[in-house]
């Protein structure tokens, strides 16, 4: 019965779910941005998630010309799709109306070659082509061990140091990529102007001011206190209540 129970409001809550995006959808295209967001929001409030939801929340934002939340869940639609185009380029779009300059310096020499590599897919394609490659591996394995003609014998055997090098690659990178993952906390500035201070307080001088909608990163947690780095590496401390996680 207690089944039954939940099934009816797990059921229950995706058709609510299902009603307030479509309904969402049909305000956008009217031009209702407001009651547009009101709907998507109440969608997000059920618990239901997925990159379309944030998508069409962040299309509403920039559309009210509310820099923060826009690049916020364009942010956010883009964690569950990175490889999204259109994801991407409604965000640079969005970044545009920031007041922020902030470079991103890139990675150099072989450490760029390598991060350029690994950031070709995210950590659940590299863990699906792990194995991908582990099911290859199998069958050249077994190839190997029933074939009784030695040509076809050496091919299964070169075949297999092949792809357990394939493997290790993939595993290792799989692996670096969820790390990353998991140690990089982006967050976006949601007032309109912060300072950003030396120290986690509030008597401490200010190193430099930031303003809404610019991407930080969270590196340490003090009380109400975020110490935060840009893309350019310059750090400071940040009061908590400025920024939004984006996860």
């Amino acid at each position: 019965m207690k089944n039954i129970f939940y099934l009816l409001l797990l059921t229950t809550q995706l058709f609510f779910a299902q009603n307030g995006f479509e309904n969402g959808n049909t305000l956008y295209q009217k031009g209702k941005y407001e009651q547009a967001v009101t709907a998507y929001e109440s969608v997000l409030s059920s618990k239901e998630h997925s990159s379309e939801l944030y998508f069409n929340l962040g299309n509403c934002y920039y559309k009210l010309n509310r820099v923060a939340p826009a690049i916020y869940n364009y942010e956010k639609a883009l964690l569950l799709n990175p490889n999204d185009t259109e994801i991407q380029n409604n965000l640079e779009f969005a970044q545009k109306l920031t007041i922020d300059e902030v470079k991103d310096i890139q990675k150099v020499g072989f450490s760029k070659l390598i991060h350029n590599f690994t950031s070709v897919f995210d950590y659940n394609t590299w863990a699906w082509i792990s194995v991908i490659v582990s099911t290859l591996f199998l069958l050249f394995f077994m190839g190997y061990y029933f074939s009784q003609i030695a040509f076809y014998k050496r091919i299964f055997f070169f075949g297999m140091f092949a792809l357990l090098f394939l493997l290790l690659i993939s595993v290792s990178t799989a692996i670096s990529e969820k790390n990353d993952y998991e140690n990089e906390k982006p967050a976006i500035i949601f007032t309109e102007a912060v300072d950003v201070k030396s120290e986690p307080q509030k008597a401490s001088p200010s190193v430099f001011i930031l303003h809404e909608g610019t991407k930080v990163f969270v590196q340490e947690k003090m009380s109400n206190w975020n110490k935060i780095q840009l893309t350019d590496g310059t750090e400071g401390w940040i009061e908590k209540s400025a920024i939004r996680e984006v996860k």
